[in-house]
């Protein structure tokens, strides 16, 4: 097969890669496989018209793309509803839509993945149309990014340590919205610090994750935190993975939902795969079963 790869070089692990050695071993690997690997590096503020590009190449099988779940969100945009896979190359900070489909964090250990992979198809989510693979979420979490956004940092472990201290920020002075859920003929009204949607409901026991994006649901977790010992407790829960178990967050399941926004909500916005965009009074939210292919690590 003829992979394409193209690489954001601004991404966590890549910038602090030896990107010629790394890329001369990963032609090794699928020389070996008897495939063909073209690799383009890119600038992040090129990553996602490179991606639509590649898209639409012809003479390529597979397109991967190297970068953070930002980066691949915009790849599975690109490649959504068509027959062509994409390989998740984990090369962000946390490669939460990598870790859920089993692909090793090891990026020489993910190129041999790719080289005897199975093509398979998952689901992709969409917020008024925006496809995301991992989370579109408001409140805390867009807060979050926001803070950390605002930090300077030049490596996936500054990045890490940026993340907790606007963490910190953010539960000490947490956001509230009155928001309404429809699903179906169910309404919801609830005022919250935090809504998130999921492409698939996040497996247990670990960081928030589908254990494999492709049984056709989206998962809705409202928080529910009213004290400030609440969101500390609310975030320990998250941070172990503990869902189910978690009192302060109400757990839905569904094909599809609409979110309203009933407070004020000037200034806040929304983040869709760890981006940030505007966050508009009424966001429709659908899960589109098998809408993608990737590629998996070979069966056992």
């Amino acid at each position: 097969m003829r992979f394409l790869a193209i690489l954001n070089r601004d991404g966590g692990t890549l910038r602090t890669l030896d990107l010629d050695a790394f890329e001369a071993r990963a032609r090794d690997i699928f020389r070996a496989e008897g495939h063909e690997l073209r690799v383009e590096r890119v600038a992040g503020r090129e990553i996602v018209d490179a991606l639509r590009k590649a898209a639409k190449r012809r003479g390529v099988d597979v397109v991967m793309a190297g970068g953070g779940d930002g980066t691949i969100s915009a790849a599975a945009a690109a490649l959504m509803g068509t027959r062509r896979p994409l390989a998740v190359l984990p090369a962000g900070t946390m490669n939460l839509f990598a870790r859920s489909l089993g692909i090793p964090l090891d990026l020489d250990a993910a190129m041999q993945t790719f080289a005897s992979g199975r093509p398979h198809a998952v689901d992709v989510a969409t917020a008024n149309g925006r496809p995301f693979v991992h989370q579109f979420s408001i409140g805390m979490h867009p807060e979050l990014v926001g803070r950390r956004e605002q930090a300077v940092y030049k490596s996936r472990f500054g990045k890490m340590r940026a993340s907790a201290a606007a963490a910190l920020q953010t539960l000490r002075n947490p956001p509230s919205l009155s928001v309404k859920l429809e699903m179906g003929t169910t309404e919801i009204l609830a005022r919250t610090s935090s809504i998130g949607v999921s492409n698939n409901l996040f497996g247990e026991g670990h960081l928030p994750y589908a254990d494999m994006p492709d049984k056709g649901e989206l998962g809705i977790y409202v928080a529910r935190t009213r004290r400030r010992s609440d969101f500390f407790r609310f975030a320990l829960h998250m941070a172990r993975g503990r869902w189910d178990t978690n009192p302060q967050v109400e757990i839905h399941r569904s094909g599809e939902v609409a979110l309203t926004i009933l407070s004020s909500h000037r200034g806040m916005r929304a983040a869709v795969d760890g981006e940030l965009c505007e966050l508009e009074r009424r966001t429709e939210l659908k899960c589109h079963a098998g809408a993608l292919q990737v590629l998996l690590p070979p069966e056992e």
